[in-house]
Parts: C-alpha cells; sequence; structure tokens
C-alpha cells in the first residue's frame, strides 16, 4: 500500500500503533502500512501479529508522509486499511 492508496482509502483507514494492534486482533485489517523512519521498538509489535495472522505488511519510508496521506498533520508510524 503507498501513499496513494491510503490517501484514497481515507475513510477505512485506521491511524496508529494501539488502534492497528487492536484491529488486527479483531480482524478487521487486510493490510498494514509501517513507516520505516519510526521507532522499531513500537513497529515490531505490528510487524509481528501481522505475520502472525498472516496480514500483508507494506513499509513506506516516512512518518511525516504516511501521516499527511492519512489525512493529519502529526507523523504516523502506522495505518492499516479495514476489510
Amino acid at each position: 500500500m503507498s501513499y496513494e492508496k491510503v490517501t484514497k482509502a481515507r475513510s477505512r483507514i485506521i491511524i496508529g500503533t494501539k488502534q492497528t494492534l487492536k484491529a488486527m486482533r479483531n480482524s478487521e485489517i487486510s493490510e498494514v502500512v509501517i513507516a520505516d523512519d519510526a521507532d522499531r521498538q513500537i513497529t515490531q509489535k505490528v510487524v509481528s501479529l501481522a505475520i502472525e495472522l498472516g496480514i500483508p505488511c507494506q513499509h513506506v519510508d516516512s512518518m511525516k508522509k504516511l501521516g499527511a496521506a492519512c489525512g493529519i498533520k502529526v507523523g504516523a508510524t502506522t495505518a492499516a486499511l479495514r476489510k
């Protein structure tokens, strides 16, 4: 999932690590996007759960750009696309 795909799917996007993890556990997610410049200690939880649940993970280079694509004024470590 690229920035463009996130922008187009704003109404179905979940933003942030806590919300993403919760939605993943509830089987609400079809795809996850992770910013490569985010803290690895935080994003590793999302990556591990995605692998465990078989959810595709895409990586983007910038938290700031991911946040902008999600329509927020701050950076985003993770975003997820609802099914």
